[in-house]
């Protein structure tokens, strides 16, 4: 199987391609499960093609707490079902499909009771385990153990003494969220799908009651395309709605945003080998072991303004802080706060009160022929939900197609992996690198990094960290232009990389240079270099002053100060 690039070359065939014959299945939608619904039904054997509006994982799907887990917390709302499925997820993208891209980590949950707590919450962390072994895909992580309380302070002394009277430590896993969007992308891409960023439906083709295409604005190019498809899928999140209505009819349900925050503080500002697993008055709170960081999320609040770019407040930080700081021995200020990123979860609505128990389940509807709708759900499952979602799109098709093969497909860079890491030293030693370096790159592209490697053969001073963000190579910006689907800066500082939250200056000062990089790939002159550039401080510009802000109202206004570099 050959590696797909998703340049600018390609992006522009793809648009064409899709135009020029029906296909069997259109996604809208370039999240996790748009993407794995277009790798799903393209490994069937059907003419896939995928568009996305802006660019890939834009939404919620870079936003998230980075976790692939089976919802612990679920077990004691008793939504065994939820939970058995998810933990069946997380061991096949542990061990089968992406072992590149999605690593265990471990949480200590403290205990503040004696007696009773241990029992009950060790009986669910017991549990979680169980579960996870017996669908046959719980080897890869180590099981839970108990803690006195000398043992787990010794385990992370940042908790305050008397924040806990023992722990229990248990395993999940974590991926970086935008990452592995983009590998499935391209690995759709590798078994023959269409797939177009920067392409926004503006509105569906009709014959009749059926839905049979959809007309697509190419954002970037500024020409129209009307691609036929046999089936579409709205793969579109929190946007279902709005696609929905374009259509003009009324949907089975109804999606409701739901916004989550979380902050980045560099790893020396909390002491600890392990992650940590807080309770708090409405949910639970995680400190999220990343890289040379710490993730503290989340929030979990109404939210029907701007979708595209939700805010995080004042009062938001505020309350992620104190949660945080009622079991630090040594308190987090804002000052100690590199980043902080807003998502929305799509949850599912009832059409009336009685219904509007709102779900992380996902529902799939076929509201008029021609087009199924997929939505709610976890990122864990996005699988399922994809193949839920053609499974539905297939009774649509008159022919008989191949069941879902996703189980068995892994993801782009998967396969050479492991035997590349055990080789990590030889490579180091070939290439130049250190050796941590050449872990970076294999833990970001799997088997690929080999192509990221070419490029500092060919270029050596693409073997240089980028200025003011030497996590990362030069090269990991140009590849991100020439194979990752990156079309402006934005797309590299903030998802292709995470730069933009894992320094104290957002990312300001590497953006000249990784624009400059990023030119030659994409035909960029110096006027556009300084555009790209202004329109990314100007972005950062707007998110701060946005996180001063006391509300929802005030910080949404205050982030809407920059427009998109591309206006939708």
């Amino acid at each position: 199987m050959r590696t797909a690039t998703l340049g600018p070359a390609r992006r522009a065939e793809s648009l064409a391609a899709m135009a020029e014959r029906e296909l069997d299945v259109l996604v809208i939608g370039g999240g996790v499960v748009g993407a794995g619904t277009a790798l799903d039904a393209v490994t069937r054997g059907l003419s896939t093609g995928l568009v996305e509006a802006r660019d890939w994982a834009s939404g919620t799907s870079s936003r998230s707490s980075k976790l692939i887990h089976g919802g612990l917390r679920y077990l004691e709302m008793l939504d065994f079902a939820l939970v058995r499925e998810a933990l069946k997820e997380r061991g096949l993208l542990l061990e089968r499909l992406a072992p590149h891209l999605v690593k265990p980590v471990p949480f200590l949950y403290p205990l503040q009771h004696k007696g009773w707590e241990r029992l009950y919450a060790g009986s669910g962390v017991a549990l979680y385990d169980a579960m996870s072994m017996a669908r046959g895909h719980g080897r890869g992580l180590p099981a839970h153990r108990h803690l006195s309380r000398r043992h787990a302070l010794r385990v992370a002394p940042a908790l305050r003494k008397d924040a806990l009277v023992g722990a229990l430590q248990y395993y999940d896993a974590q991926m970086d969220d935008a990452r592995f969007v983009t590998t499935l992308v391209r690995t759709a891409v590798s078994y023959g799908a269409k797939a177009a960023n920067r392409a926004r439906v503006t509105g569906f083709l009709r014959e009749g009651e059926r839905v049979v295409g959809a007309r697509v604005q190419d954002v970037e190019a500024g020409g129209e395309y009307e691609i036929r498809a046999r089936q579409i899928v709205n793969a579109t999140g929190v946007w279902t709605d709005d696609t929905q209505a374009m259509v003009g009819e009324r949907g089975q349900f109804h999606v409701r945003a739901s916004k989550g925050i979380h902050l980045v503080v560099p790893r020396d500002r909390i002491s600890s080998t392990s992650g940590l697993i807080l309770r708090t008055e409405k949910s639970v709170l995680f400190v999220i072991p990343w890289g040379r960081h710490w993730i503290i999320g989340t929030t979990d609040t109404d939210w029907d303004l701007d979708k595209a770019h939700p805010a995080a407040s004042s009062a938001d930080i505020d309350y992620l802080l104190e949660h945080v700081n009622s079991v630090l021995a040594v308190p987090l200020s804002r000052d100690d706060v590199e980043g902080v990123y807003a998502g929305l979860r799509p949850l599912l609505a009832g059409e009336s009160d009685a219904t509007s128990k709102l779900s992380r389940e996902h529902t799939v509807a076929h509201p008029v022929p021609g087009l199924v709708v997929v939505a709610g759900g976890k990122y864990t499952t996005y699988r399922v939900m994809a193949k839920d979602a053609v499974d539905e799109a297939v009774r649509g098709l008159d022919q008989r197609v191949a069941d879902c093969v996703t189980e068995d497909v892994p993801l782009l860079g998967a396969e050479g992996y492991r035997a590349l890491w055990n080789a990590r030293a030889r490579i180091a030693a070939r290439t130049g690198l250190h050796v941590v370096r050449v872990e970076h790159l294999l833990n970001r592209f799997g088997s690929m990094a080999e192509e990221v490697l070419d490029l500092i053969a060919a270029d050596p001073s693409l073997g240089e960290p980028l200025p003011a963000a030497d996590d990362y190579l030069r090269a990991e910006i140009v590849y991100a232009a020439s194979h990752e689907g990156a079309r402006h800066l934005d797309d590299v500082l903030t998802r292709r990389t995470r730069i933009s939250i894992e320094t104290f200056d957002r990312g300001t000062r590497s953006a000249r240079d990784a624009a400059e990089l990023m030119a030659p790939v994409l035909g960029w002159d110096k006027d556009h270099v300084e555009r790209e550039v202004a329109h990314y401080e100007k972005r950062v510009e707007a998110e701060r002053e946005s996180q001063l802000q006391p509300d929802d109202l005030t910080a949404d206004a205050a982030r809407l100060g920059a427009p998109d570099i591309v206006p939708l």
